[in-house]
């Protein structure tokens, strides 16, 4: 249980400092002249819808997981590192053929809406892109019960909007200034180490 609190801190924590999770939330709310509360509260209910889709299809894929241990455990004794690592693989080979991916809209594309409907448009871009780096981890969780897709749920919903929520709130005072180039460009990479390193000693140590 510990190896999946470790890893389910670690994977959520660099996705909250992802750059396009936090940043466009900074320029959007300078833009449209909103206070330091607003944009914090506007980032919370994002957050939330965010962290909302991800865990629901993560309790989806938990279960099969779940399913599975049950009636084959020693399949997903071997399957659940073998897909963490196949997808920390994945993750590297998407480092070479794309660039770095976006929860939020631009400003640009905001430009001229009224703040509820940038509002609105936040929350629904949020909602509809679930980190499917956490969900990897779900498979695993669920070969534990149900108490391991209970862990990696709160984990990930506290660290993510504490994260984001504090991401934003050093931005507002001029923390975008800072180069984030390195952790922004290489995000998928640092994820694929994660999920490769996790599956590793998944298969060497177990849950």
């Amino acid at each position: 249980m510990l190896q999946l609190v470790i890893g389910s801190f670690s994977l959520s924590i660099v996705h909250a400092l992802i750059p396009n999770h936090w940043i466009p939330m900074v320029l959007v709310g300078k833009t449209e002249g909103w206070s330091g509360k607003q944009t914090l509260w506007v980032t919370a209910i994002a957050g939330f819808a965010h962290v909302l889709s991800t865990i629901s299809l993560g309790i989806l894929i938990g279960t099969i997981g779940l399913n599975l241990s049950y009636h084959y455990q020693k399949f997903t004794a071997f399957a659940a590192p073998l897909i963490l690592i196949f997808m920390g693989v994945l993750y590297f080979g998407m480092e070479f053929s794309q660039g770095s991916h976006n929860h939020l809209p631009g400003k640009d594309k905001l430009k001229g809406k009224s703040k509820q409907a940038i509002i609105l448009s936040m929350v629904v871009a949020m909602f509809f892109s679930p980190c499917l780096e956490v969900e990897t981890y779900y498979f695993m969780a669920g070969a534990i019960g149900w108490q391991g897709i209970l862990v990696v749920s709160i984990i990930y919903m506290t660290v993510s909007i504490c994260g984001m929520l504090l991401m934003v709130r050093l931005g507002i005072k001029g923390i975008e200034r800072y180069k984030w180039h390195f952790l922004e460009h290489h995000e998928k990479k640092i994820t694929g180490t994660i999920l490769i390193t996790l599956g590793i000693l998944t298969y060497y140590i177990g849950f």
